[in-house]
């Protein structure tokens, strides 16, 4: 994302309903807020997410019978191209939600409502602190606020452990890289693994943030070239050249399924662990990453909900959007996410525990998760770049380059592409 609206900032915040305008963009005609509407919400993610978010809105619709909200799917693979495509033509939903930092993007095309102008900062001390940093825009525009959360976990074989005379899940990094070892030499032929992240960024985000590091300063300046992010790379790439982690990504439940030992995965894949895997039933259990030398970060991601600046109704969906964070809104999504069996982590994390899918204990190893973590950068340029960050990480871990290049060329992508 290239930061092109800074001149928005100096705009009245009583006017923020309104987009900064671009190439003679003129203001969005609002329509009577007291007549009867219906507003459009872009849901990025699967149909039966769609049918949580619908829940809420439809009890929205009960307390305010002249607003209906109609929730749309979007897939992951072409939310993000929909989404630019109607920023730019300022024709689409009034309601979107797509990836932490999306909005952020969209915001400074002129194709999002500040949501200072709507009150929304009453919600910043109900959601994860750097997760709702990662949606602020660096001049401090809010065109988006978290919609839920997601988290990654060691999962793990207990009979497996158990088996190698391992009596805990790995705490540290030393831990982990000495019970690979333990499992080795107990027979278990594929120790450990990683799914969400393998050989990607967020992989690298979680070893980053506990050896000390980011991606930027806290003024946006690119940030890899220090002791910390070698460190961090350093031992990632010795997870996979020294220590068997494969390259190949398998998926968590398949993985636990098929003999590995410990795997990373994300949250989602707890739910469905016991139906589709069920000789898995009883012999495995969940744990916090191990954590680094500077304490136990763990990557937060999540969608970002924000309005449009096309949309005739940016008081109605701003609203709704606070409507969100409400207990009652929490417990529809959940109510009806439980009834479909899939993942669903609120924005609040004191709702975790109780308006989350997840057993008990499950939703405390995501609050303890969560409760340390970092969300993905909102910094000019970070979107553009991070493909191609991967890439030089990459690198690394396949023995193309060694660990200071790969940052070094990857701190020139980030900036090159920070405008």
């Amino acid at each position: 994302m290239r930061r092109t609206m800074a001149a928005c900032s100096t705009i009245l915040v009583a006017a923020l309903s309104t987009a900064c305008a671009t190439s003679g963009q003129t203001r969005t005609e609002q329509a009577d807020q007291n007549a009867p509407m219906t507003l459009s919400f872009w849901s990025t993610g699967g149909d039966d997410e769609t049918a949580t978010f619908q829940k809420a809105a439809d009890l929205y619709h009960q307390k305010h019978p002249n607003v209906t909200v109609k929730v749309q799917t979007l897939s992951w693979d072409d939310a993000y191209a929909k989404l630019l495509a109607a920023a730019t033509s300022r024709t689409g939903p009034d309601i979107l939600s797509g990836g932490m930092t999306w909005t952020i993007q969209f915001g400074a095309r002129g194709a999002m409502v500040d949501l200072r102008g709507h009150g929304i900062d009453a919600l910043k001390g109900q959601a994860q602190p750097a997760q709702w940093e990662s949606a602020v825009s660096p001049d401090g525009s809010v065109y988006g606020v978290p919609l839920d959360m997601s988290t990654l976990a060691l999962y793990y074989r207990t009979d497996l452990l158990e088996k190698a005379g391992i009596d805990a899940p790995p705490k540290t990094w030393e831990e982990l890289v000495e019970d690979i070892a333990t499992l080795r030499a107990s027979g278990v032929k594929k120790p450990y693994s990683q799914d969400w992240g393998n050989l990607d960024w967020i992989g690298y985000f979680n070893y980053l943030y506990q050896a000390g590091g980011s991606f930027y300063t806290p003024d946006c300046k690119p940030s890899l070239n220090t002791p910390q992010a070698e460190q961090a790379l350093t031992y990632w790439v010795d997870l996979y050249r020294e220590h068997g982690a494969p390259t190949a990504t398998v998926e968590g439940s398949d993985a636990l399924d098929t003999g590995t030992a410990m795997v990373v995965a994300g949250n989602w894949i707890a739910k469905g662990l016991d139906t589709n895997k069920p000789k898995l039933k009883g012999k495995w259990a969940m744990a916090p990453l191990p954590a680094g030398p500077a304490g136990p970060t763990t990557f937060i991601g999540g969608r970002a909900i924000g309005v449009t600046s096309y949309s005739k109704y940016a008081r109605t969906g701003a609203d709704f959007v606070k409507f969100m964070y409400t207990d009652e809104a929490i417990a529809a999504v959940a109510g009806e996410a439980r009834k479909r069996n899939i993942s669903y982590i609120p924005p609040r994390p004191d709702q975790i525990v109780g308006g989350s899918t997840f057993t008990p204990e499950q939703a405390q190893v995501f609050a303890q998760a969560i409760g340390t973590g970092k969300a993905a950068p909102g910094c000019p340029g970070w979107d553009e770049s991070a493909s191609d960050v991967a890439k030089q990480l990459q690198s690394a871990i396949l023995g193309k380059s060694d660990a200071k290049t790969a940052l070094a060329e990857a701190a020139k992508v980030m900036e090159r592409n920070a405008g």
